[in-house]
């Protein structure tokens, strides 16, 4: 069971986290905070099964709710709120004395994972590194509204998941933007997959072994770079 505690954002404001602790025997020594997508909180099925699988492969799991969706909001807030709650999750779990050993990294599923590195490029302290699942570079249909420039101001390590149909940035469109990023960045390819990973039946995989190797694939990585 995941444990729930609260972190304040704001006077009189404040949003739910889910801490998913890794086993005694497995752990990593790295703590990953993902956020969510803009449709969805942190208790969807996609953060769940990612974030309760990452734990159990060794890495210790932080989610949490963005202000809007905690106050049930369905219209995300602007940038600088997003990343202002993004931050003061940042600073709760480095204060918090059961993570105070570990290294950080940050990152999140699509918007989630857009503001992470927003957050991490313009300084979030020392990361050991950032996982994207499914990085909105830009709007469907929109490939002229990158959102790639900051990405060079990342001084960390960044790991990128996308599916070969990602409506919002396949893998041939980042691959020029990240063979440019230093540290070197990597590109995970889910062939066949969406935004999300899910993948048609002619691919020949179920969606849970799909999910299972990009979760494996994550930790290794998280692994090698803490």
């Amino acid at each position: 069971m995941a444990e729930l505690f609260c972190i304040d954002i704001a006077a009189s404001q404040s949003v739910t986290a889910l801490y998913y602790a890794a086993p005694a025997g497995k752990r990593a020594g790295v703590t990953l905070i993902l956020g969510h997508g803009a449709g969805a909180n942190q208790t969807s099925a996609f953060m769940v099964t990612f974030a309760t699988a990452l734990a159990s492969r060794g890495i210790d799991t932080v989610t949490f709710n963005f202000l809007y969706s905690e106050q049930r909001r369905r219209v995300p807030d602007p940038n600088n709120r997003l990343e202002a709650c993004y931050r003061s999750v940042v600073d709760a779990v480095r204060g918090r004395r059961k993570y105070a050993s570990d290294r950080l990294a940050i990152g999140g599923k699509s918007m989630g994972g857009r503001i992470a590195s927003q957050v991490a490029a313009a300084g979030a302290g020392e990361l050991a590194g950032l996982v994207f699942l499914g990085y909105p570079l830009h709007p469907p249909g929109r490939s002229d509204r990158l959102r790639a420039a900051h990405l060079s101001d990342v001084k960390a390590p960044m790991l990128f998941v996308q599916g070969s149909r990602d409506a919002f940035g396949t893998p041939d469109e980042l691959r020029p933007i990240i063979a440019r990023l230093e540290p070197a960045a990597e590109l995970y390819v889910v062939d066949g997959g969406d935004h999300s990973f899910k993948v048609p039946k002619r691919v020949g995989v179920s969606q849970p072994t799909l999910y299972e190797t990009i979760q494996q694939r994550v930790a290794e990585w998280l692994r090698h770079w803490s």
